[in-house]
């Protein structure tokens, strides 16, 4: 059980960096002037959003399936590099790559509303300054989005937490899973059930206090 809970906790940490970190370039995509980007960001946001997880996951999980061999060239002539697919993505690979492209979508409009909600006033006062426009997003913009940002994130996160259980349908040894084996083989389904729920109840709270002290800090400033 300890195992499959560290298994839990590795999907949880892949995923959210990853995703949030897609995300974060999917948000300034679609708050840039050029249509091309904008219309980028936006077309990916609305197809990981209209997709279920469990299909993109069991796609990825499935890709040997679809495509034997995956090869980089000249479109329509020669490959130069070609990648067999069943060695290249595997389970955790394939669990890890859906759960971040699924929580990109997310995470791109959570950041977009925080980034929207800082007064344009300010980089307009930054701009003035001559402050360049990458340390105006750095060092003005971001540090009052995270104030909107947080909690919303911390929501997802903590949703991305519990839902790595149903990874358990690429028998992947998460928690979920590992409870599933186990009362298979003592017939304990209660019980079991218990156990996996009190370790979701522990380490989620842990999440929440670890959200309290983090919007505490950037709530410096703002909040007395």
């Amino acid at each position: 059980m300890v195992k499959a809970v560290w298994v839990t906790l590795q999907l949880t940490f892949y995923g959210t960096a990853i995703g949030f970190a897609l995300g974060i370039l999917l948000a300034f995509m679609r708050l840039s002037h050029s249509r091309f980007l904008s219309g980028v960001a936006f077309t990916y946001i609305w197809a990981f959003r209209s997709i279920p997880l469990i299909v993109q996951l069991l796609f990825w999980f499935n890709l040997a399936y679809l495509y034997k061999e995956l090869q980089f060239g000249i479109p329509f002539g020669p490959g130069f590099v070609s990648f067999d697919t069943m060695g290249l993505v595997g389970a955790m690979s394939a669990a890890v790559l859906g759960l971040a492209l699924h929580q990109a979508a997310y995470a791109a409009e959570i950041v977009r509303a925080g980034v929207l909600s800082v007064d344009s006033g300010q980089t307009e006062a930054a701009a003035a300054l001559g402050i360049p426009r990458l340390r105006q997003v750095r060092r003005i913009v971001l540090p009052q989005a995270m104030r909107s940002i947080l909690p919303n994130a911390a929501n997802e996160i903590i949703s991305l937490f519990k839902g790595t259980s149903i990874v358990s349908v690429m028998a992947i040894g998460e928690l979920f899973y590992q409870v599933q084996v186990v009362y298979g083989r003592n017939g304990r389904v209660v019980p079991l059930l218990m156990v996996a729920t009190v370790w979701y109840i522990l380490l989620t709270t842990a999440l929440s206090v670890l959200q309290h002290y983090v919007e505490r800090h950037y709530a410096k400033g703002a909040a007395r």
